[in-house]
């Protein structure tokens, strides 16, 4: 394949993410990730399919790349205010293999062409199915969750304060990845999505106008913008887009779209740069992210090129770029906000000010829409973390932005400092 970086130059900006697994309460473990007490409810960082007693671990991001194999579901139990449930993290670590800043050739992928693959209908996102596939797979992962939900529960508290408030400006590294024409996506349909990330996590969406009255109160600016970066990791001019020729006609959740070896691109170091592939995704999947905590290799976001931007081949009800602004909420550390539970009225996205509810939900429901007794006002399905359509969602909550701003100040650290 074939990877060549582009000419148009972008905006100054940058930022940090990384998602929790579930909250735990009282007792916590010490840095140095001896023998702690684990939060009630909450299971072993070694051992994601066993309960563990009260407590929390701190973050350490473990390194090397995830294996390809999908795990079995696993389940993580942990602080549930109001009946909601937690999300775990991956790391910040970086791949031992090359980046890619060219236009490259790369090995054959699964033949054939995806011009005919069916759009979407349904908002699908896979970043729990890494999640619980990382748990399964990567050693270090669990206890690294544990450790960033740490950082999350005592902003939340108020026990510790951002080591720097303000803007924080992320530089973005976008990797084009096509097989077809139509999904090398043009230069405008890239400088689209930035626009509509810097518009919905500074809460200047115009759409914004949608939030009922009820909630009005707790929209908030998250204090984050994104820039094209301009500087590659060698230190020489960029466009901050990258383009690579595949033979793959698609891909999956898998994360072989990350990797030069598999059909894809490698990414620029995820500790200066934030990750975005632009594919062909199959199967109806519109993206999926990597919390926090995990591989180096992985750490980013992927969006489909039909849910990517506002123009070129963005393809309605997903063209508004809010699977971008959805992905990387994960990016940051934020759940679903009905906790990933199914219907069950028990988990939590360990944010106290969104509403306890019973499941996601599709399309553009009428408000108010009530689910797990949460009446009179319901589910918040316009929130970014729900899956409704993208001109449903216009917003994050102040405990949200709160629960980002800690993971940027954890394990996001490294965009406080710098900008590429």
């Amino acid at each position: 394949m074939e990877e060549t970086d582009n000419k148009d130059q972008m905006p100054a900006g940058k930022m940090d993410a990384g998602e929790g697994g579930e909250r735990m309460p009282e007792a916590r473990m010490d840095q140095d990730g001896g023998d702690a007490q684990m939060p009630a409810g909450r299971m072993s960082s070694d051992d994601p399919s066993t309960t563990m007693p009260a407590g929390r671990m701190e973050p350490d991001a473990p390194g090397g790349e995830a294996p390809e194999a999908r795990a079995e579901a696993v389940e993580t139990r942990g602080r549930q205010p109001r009946g909601k449930k937690k999300a775990e993290r991956a790391g910040d670590e970086m791949p031992g293999g090359k980046m890619d800043t060219g236009e490259t050739q790369g090995p054959p992928g699964t033949p054939g062409s995806s011009d005919d693959t069916p759009l979407p209908t349904k908002r699908t996102c896979s970043t729990m199915d890494v999640h619980r596939r990382l748990l399964s797979e990567v050693e270090g992962y669990a206890a690294a969750r544990d450790r960033i939900e740490n950082i999350a529960l005592e902003f939340e508290q108020g026990v510790r304060a951002a080591a720097r408030a303000g803007l924080v400006r992320i530089p973005v590294v976008v990797h084009v990845v096509w097989n077809t024409s139509a999904q090398n996506v043009s230069d405008a349909q890239i400088q689209s999505q930035i626009t509509v990330l810097n518009r919905d996590f500074r809460k200047l969406n115009p759409d914004i106008s949608q939030v009922p009255a009820v909630w009005t109160g707790l929209v908030a600016d998250a204090q984050v913008e994104f820039f094209l970066a301009t500087t590659d990791p060698a230190g020489n001019p960029t466009t901050g887009i990258t383009r690579t020729n595949t033979s793959a006609a698609s891909f999956i959740d898998d994360d072989r779209v990350k990797s030069s070896a598999t059909g894809g691109a490698n990414p620029w170091p995820s500790n200066r740069y934030l990750n975005m592939w632009v594919c062909q995704l199959g199967g109806g999947l519109l993206g999926y992210a990597q919390f926090p905590g995990g591989p180096a290799a992985t750490d980013g976001v992927v969006i489909t090129h039909t849910g990517f931007g506002t123009t070129g081949t963005a393809a309605a009800p997903f063209n508004l770029g809010r699977s971008a602004t959805h992905e990387i909420g994960h990016w940051l550390n934020l759940n679903h906000i009905w906790g990933d539970d199914g219907t069950g009225c028990t988990g939590s996205d360990n944010v106290a000010d969104t509403p306890n509810q019973g499941d996601h939900n599709f399309g553009c429901p009428s408000f108010p829409h009530v689910s797990c007794g949460n009446g009179p006002n319901g589910d918040m399905f316009m929130n970014y973390m729900d899956y409704v359509d993208d001109h449903c969602m216009v917003m994050f909550t102040a405990g949200q932005s709160t629960r980002m701003r800690a993971c940027l100040d954890g394990p996001r650290a490294s965009f406080l400092v710098e900008e590429q």
